[in-house]
């Protein structure tokens, strides 16, 4: 498949061009490059030219550059003022010749799982394109954009923020048919003056609605007037979603299960019954939010219920799996539910009471009992606040059925100090020293949640609890 000529991609940019090549995909790290994209030399940590002889090695139909690095013939170059912009400009030529109905999704918790959501729930009726990863920022929009095919049915672009002035570029580049806002809660709260900040700069994304577009908006938030007047002012059709009553579409009963969400609801006159295949409130209020998108692009109801329920969460964010610690005892197993990602008061609280709604296994372990353990790690940007937000998780309700609570990072010891002494675990500094612990903290039948913001690398705690599994006899591996 051609992604890109490079006629088209030099009328895009208003780049110049010094050879006919034709490119399949986009990519912008030489570690991934598929031969036939086109590389992007963008300059963050390191600048990309350094590595465009390396993608051209690596089988680049071409490179995207402002600059002819040395040794690099011109003949597979697209030379443009500047790397960013031309990045941008691609991006917005694939939103103007695609036939795509476009969702735009941000919120301060739940931006990727709904976007999964949705790719699993419009795929079931149409084709779609959605970025692989979590691709929400300047360069990760207009990359998700260049990507596009033409002729897909839908496309969900993930628009993220961490300072004030950053979501109406990039739904303006997105032009979403629909706009859906999960939660807006505590996070970045350093670079805003309060939540109504925050709610103010998700409203934004409601600034790049085409025409007559909707609005899909949690209607249960402190902050829900905000986001409506924004989406009034622009002239947006609109859905609210939660489980209070007056939402148009809302949970009446939710029945959170062991490896399962089963919801009963209305969306206006009409019944519902779905589920999300893993426990969590907030999986099942996102799930309705999904559905009420599905609802606003014109989907069958039953189709776009039913293909929920076809959807896990992926690594980093809740998803659950059993590790066997013996290969002939298969009983001797415990649970982790990795939510290694990012965390923030809000997604913590929710990923806190999917661990409390867990149920441990007894008799099959060293302790009897099986225990529920947290390692949970920093919460950042949290501002002025942030001290307090820590010691606060120590008087959620879940924490009442939590047996142990490991702490990493310098503001989860304020959290360590507030807890109860026999729920009190290990604090360390960094997740490396954590995760040397782990071997010895848990047992079979424990049930384990790993949380922490993405710059504490809980993941490494994650990958130290699964290397103590091993495959059972007679398994696969």
């Amino acid at each position: 498949m051609t992604l890109w000529t490079a006629t088209e991609a030099a009328a895009a940019t208003g780049g110049q061009v010094f050879s006919d090549w034709r490119a399949g995909g986009v990519s912008i790290d030489t570690r991934s490059l598929a031969a036939g994209d086109l590389f992007v030399a963008l300059t963050a940590a390191r600048d990309g030219h350094d590595f465009v002889a390396q993608a051209l090695k690596n089988g680049a139909a071409a490179a995207l550059v402002s600059r002819i690095p040395d040794g690099v013939a011109p003949d597979r170059l697209l030379l443009v003022g500047d790397v960013q912009t031309g990045l941008e400009a691609l991006g917005r030529a694939a939103r103007a010749r695609t036939r795509a109905r476009v969702v735009g999704v941000t919120g301060s918790v739940g931006k990727t799982s709904s976007k999964e959501m949705l790719r699993t729930v419009l795929g079931a009726q149409g084709r779609v394109h959605a970025a692989e990863k979590s691709y929400n920022n300047h360069w990760g929009v207009p990359l998700t954009l260049a990507r596009m095919p033409a002729d897909v049915d839908f496309a969900v672009i993930e628009i993220g923020m961490n300072h004030p002035g950053e979501i109406a570029p990039l739904s303006r580049l997105a032009r979403p048919h629909v706009a859906l806002i999960t939660i807006v809660a505590p996070a970045h709260l350093a670079a805003f003056d309060g939540l109504d900040g925050i709610a103010r700069e998700k409203a934004a994304i409601f600034d790049g609605l085409e025409p007559g577009g909707t609005a899909v908006v949690n209607g249960d938030l402190p902050v829900t007037p905000i986001l409506l007047d924004a989406a009034r002012a622009k002239g947006a059709r609109i859905i609210t979603f939660g489980e209070a009553p007056h939402n148009h579409h809302r949970a009446t009963d939710v029945t959170i299960c062991d490896t399962t969400t089963v919801v009963q609801g209305r969306a206006w006159r009409s019944p519902l019954l779905y589920k999300v295949a893993v426990p969590g409130r907030h999986y099942a209020v996102n799930g309705l939010g999904v559905l009420a998108v599905a609802h606003a692009l014109g989907c069958d109801r039953a189709l776009s219920a039913a293909a929920l329920g076809r959807w896990h969460p992926g690594e980093g964010r809740g998803l659950r799996e059993k590790l066997y610690l013996d290969p002939v005892e298969t009983q001797n197993s415990l649970e982790l539910i990795d939510d290694a990602y990012n965390a923030n008061p809000a997604s913590l609280g929710a990923s806190l009471e999917v661990l409390a709604g867990a149920h441990p296994r007894n008799d099959v372990g060293r302790h009897k009992r099986g225990r529920r353990i947290a390692y949970i790690g920093d919460m950042k940007e949290l501002g002025a606040d942030e001290i307090a937000l820590h010691r606060a998780l120590a008087d959620l309700p879940a924490m009442d059925k939590i047996d142990i609570v490991h702490c990493v990072g310098p503001l989860m010891r304020e959290l360590w100090r507030a807890l109860p002494e026999l729920k009190r675990g290990h604090w360390t500094a960094t997740s490396d020293a954590m995760a040397q612990r782990v071997r010895h903290d848990l047992d079979a039948g424990d049930v384990v949640l790993v949380k922490g913001s993405l710059s504490m690398r809980l993941a490494r705690v994650v990958d130290a609890i699964r290397r103590m599994g091993v495959s059972p006899a007679g398994g696969n591996g």
